[in-house]
């Protein structure tokens, strides 16, 4: 089980920069009832068996994690969602691409914390394989307001090598500040 939901997000969205994808999104919206995120890729994809696979929380295509006799990360997704009032969906097609989603209802008991969004967001901007990473964020909660759009393209522009350590201080800040503006 995950701790937060940036956590199950931070799982999700590795499994898309694992697939081959040029191209990873991930969408956080998040209002007073409702925490939502969808990620996409054009990676492998997978196709209908595959999928089934990969729900299953006692399968694995033992080629990803060698050795390695389960595969949880969707199947705590669709549990974590389930528990907490909320739901999930998988679309994937072969050679095509990935798009997963699930929401929360924050009012339930058994939703987890949401956690660290800038720090899944910085963590996302680092993980390594896809040329393009878009990370969109939308809230509207408890008053606030705040939607932006943020491209690993334009990071690395502004801020040469993400693995420096000045570069990763100011990502971090950066990321910390526009997720508080109204």
């Amino acid at each position: 089980m995950h701790f937060t939901l940036s956590d199950l997000v931070t799982d999700i969205t590795q499994n898309s920069f694992e697939s081959g994808a040029a191209l990873v999104e991930l969408e956080v919206r998040e209002t007073d009832r409702e925490f939502r995120f969808e990620v996409r890729d054009n990676g492998k994809g997978m196709s209908r068996e595959e999928l089934d696979r990969a729900m299953d929380p006692f399968g694995t295509d033992g080629e990803k994690h060698p050795g390695r006799k389960v595969g949880l990360g969707i199947p705590f997704l669709m549990q974590t969602a389930s528990q907490s009032g909320g739901g999930w969906d998988v679309k994937s097609e072969k050679d095509k691409g990935t798009t997963v989603s699930a929401w929360f209802d924050i009012a339930n008991v058994d939703t987890p914390p949401i956690g660290d969004l800038p720090g899944l967001f910085r963590t996302v901007f680092l993980f390594p394989g896809p040329k393009e990473v878009v990370v969109r964020r939308f809230l509207d909660r408890d008053n606030k307001k705040n939607n932006y759009e943020v491209r690993k393209s334009e990071l690395m522009d502004a801020l040469g090598d993400l693995e420096d350590g000045s570069s990763l201080a100011l990502l971090d800040r950066y990321l910390r500040s526009i997720e508080t503006e109204e």
